[in-house]
């Protein structure tokens, strides 16, 4: 990999700006809206590009370990030398990089160590406190996988083809895939394409949707013609995969907060050919009540600190503090308590988080369990990153009475 175009690196760094200084803007949204803005770029241009700009949010602190001084907005083209010069990505010396004083950079380089474990690991400080505090010495090989960059797996949509067609429609488009051993639906790129030109996107035949995520549709144990509440949908890449191993029969409410995620939602079933989904936004408490005892499976995905997904969104380590994550069990719990009312006597419901945190997932269970003894676990798994793919944690849960 080489950075040998000078508006690839001014990409680069408008891009880094955008994500570190400017409020609510999101690593993924701003790499999507700097693609599609420069068309011209050939293909190998958008992969350095993209490359470049993930991996310097991954190494941030590490990097500003190396530069001696924080980001901030008018330095971020010394983070992108130091990262080039960590990386030894071949470069030009561009105007941009003049004045950039990178003796100190190389002399730290040189020594190969870091001072402490959080910059070896590239996170804050109060971040490795906690997954130690959570994770023992275990911490360490997970956050090493978080470091790695996420596989492309695809989920072949089986209302309308299997993973062998999928495969083969794939590789008429020059994308080479391949099945992965013990989950059904999967199939992972070789390499990272940009699938949604494809016709068998425009077609609807997959959506993008990691392994460790396909687990949880299975987990909830849904039959056809059941009533299936998908209490925080988002934009429902879990709701669609339901409505496929449901194939298509029955009910699915997919609920969520916010109007504009279930407007996504809508316009991916359809490409889905998934029509047993209605979605209903969660205005005020009367959406919750009025669905009291009607469902016979519920699946609460549950918002998190999304620290099992550090893999595809690198930038969320940066933005995220303490306080959050206390915030966000405090509202887990209190999802859990007003939303498992939805469910039938005898009724199945799965708690999942994409969270590696004991606190946010296992404790969030018992705690629950302890409060409502009406509720008994049937079983649970937690997905850990090392094991290749997103970090998960899904338990089911039945209702007795």
């Amino acid at each position: 990999m080489e950075l040998i175009h000078r508006n690839l690196a001014i990409g680069i760094h408008d891009a880094l700006q955008e994500t570190f200084f400017e409020k609510n803007k999101y690593a993924d949204k701003v790499i999507e809206r700097l693609l599609k803005a420069n068309r011209k770029w050939g293909s190998q241009d958008r992969a350095v590009v993209s490359e470049i700009f993930y991996n310097i949010i991954r190494w941030k602190r590490r990097l500003e370990y190396y530069m001696g001084e924080g980001v901030k907005p008018n330095n971020i083209y010394k983070l992108i030398i130091a990262y080039l010069l960590w990386s030894e990505t071949n470069y030009k010396r561009f105007e941009e990089f003049e004045g950039i004083k990178i003796a100190d950079i190389i002399t730290k380089l040189k020594k190969n160590k870091v001072p402490t474990k959080a910059i070896e690991f590239s996170i804050p400080e109060w971040l490795a406190e906690t997954l130690e505090k959570e994770l023992g010495a275990n911490w360490e090989k997970e956050m090493n996988a978080l470091n790695e960059q996420a596989p492309t797996v695809l989920r072949a949509n089986s209302l309308k083809t299997t993973t062998k067609e999928l495969i083969s429609d794939l590789s008429d488009e020059n994308v080479v895939s391949y099945p992965i051993k013990n989950y059904p639906d999967a199939i992972q790129l070789e390499e990272k394409k940009n699938v949604f030109l494809t016709t068998a996107f425009k077609e609807g035949l997959f959506e993008v949707q990691d392994a460790s995520s396909q687990k949880i549709g299975y987990f909830l144990d849904v039959k056809e013609g059941q009533r299936v509440v998908d209490a925080c949908a988002g934009a429902g890449g879990k709701t669609l995969h339901l409505a496929a191993l449901m194939g298509n029969k029955g009910q699915i409410i997919a609920l969520d907060i916010f109007e504009w995620k279930l407007a996504e939602l809508k316009r991916r079933a359809k490409r889905a050919g998934a029509h047993n989904i209605e979605t209903r936004m969660i205005s005020d408490n009367k959406v919750i009540k009025r669905l009291h005892e009607k469902a016979d499976r519920l699946l609460i995905d549950a918002p998190c600190s999304g620290l099992g997904v550090l893999k595809r969104n690198p930038d969320s380590k940066w933005k995220i503090d303490q306080d959050f994550i206390d915030r966000i069990k405090k509202e887990q719990q209190q999802i859990l308590q007003d939303y498992s009312k939805m469910l039938k006597k005898g009724g199945k419901m799965v708690y999942a988080t994409c969270s590696i945190l004991p606190s946010e997932n296992i404790e969030q269970v018992e705690e629950f369990l302890k409060n409502n003894p009406d509720f008994k676990m049937i079983k649970d798994e937690k997905v850990m990153p090392s094991q290749g793919y997103d970090g998960f944690y899904m338990a089911l849960i039945e209702r007795l009475s």
